[in-house]
């Protein structure tokens, strides 16, 4: 009887550590997915609503966890990105959750997704938080995580928003976001209307 229980045990202890492993090969498979330069340029020429833009998403800290940093730019404009961010991305049981970063200094770092190694010199005290703009992701059958921010927890200020949203689905050659900008009164001023940018992964 005591065999039969120690071995119940391992059987028990060795599919937990199993499911742990699978999680964590899920993860990398996202920051995988996630990583690269992209370009909306495809959907820019069919729908003339839809800007050209480009996406950089370069992996950094890699000693420190799952890090991203982030360069969004209009196409013309690759030396004045609108949008500069770290992401960091980790687990919470079924959920991964894309933690949003402003840089305290960003001008200081664009371009630098050329040079990951560059980053190894920003602090993080250099890097705050935007709570409640976090993106919580699952992974679907089909393989694609697909996620959003609260409906209302993300607090924008841009041209008279009070609150911003964003849904994300990521595949392996492809990122679809769409951000939107509401305010108080739930009337969106920015952002997309139609539906999300379609970012090609082109390397």
């Amino acid at each position: 009887m005591k065999n039969y229980i120690y071995i119940l045990l391992l059987v028990i202890i060795s599919g937990c550590q199993s499911a742990k492993v699978a999680k964590q090969n899920e993860l990398q498979q996202l920051m995988n997915f996630m990583q690269g330069t992209y370009s909306s340029e495809k959907q820019s020429i069919e729908d003339k609503e839809y800007f050209n833009i480009s996406l950089h998403m370069t992996p950094i800290w890699k000693s420190k966890g799952h890090y991203l940093y982030v360069e969004q730019a209009m196409f013309e404009k690759q030396d004045s990105p609108y949008r500069v961010r770290i992401y960091k991305v980790s687990q919470r049981n079924e959920e991964f959750i894309s933690e949003i970063y402003t840089l305290k200094n960003e001008k200081e770092w664009i371009g630098k997704w050329k040079t990951p190694e560059a980053f190894d010199n920003l602090a993080e005290t250099d890097i705050e938080l935007k709570p409640g703009c976090e993106v919580i992701l699952t992974k679907q059958s089909d393989g694609t995580f697909i996620g959003q921010t609260g409906k209302k927890t993300c607090p924008s200020e841009l041209r008279g928003a009070s609150y911003a949203t964003s849904k994300v689905t990521v595949t392996p050659t492809q990122i679809l976001s769409w951000d939107q900008g509401f305010d108080k009164d739930g009337k969106q001023v920015w952002g997309a209307v139609k539906g999300g940018y379609i970012f090609d992964k082109i390397k």
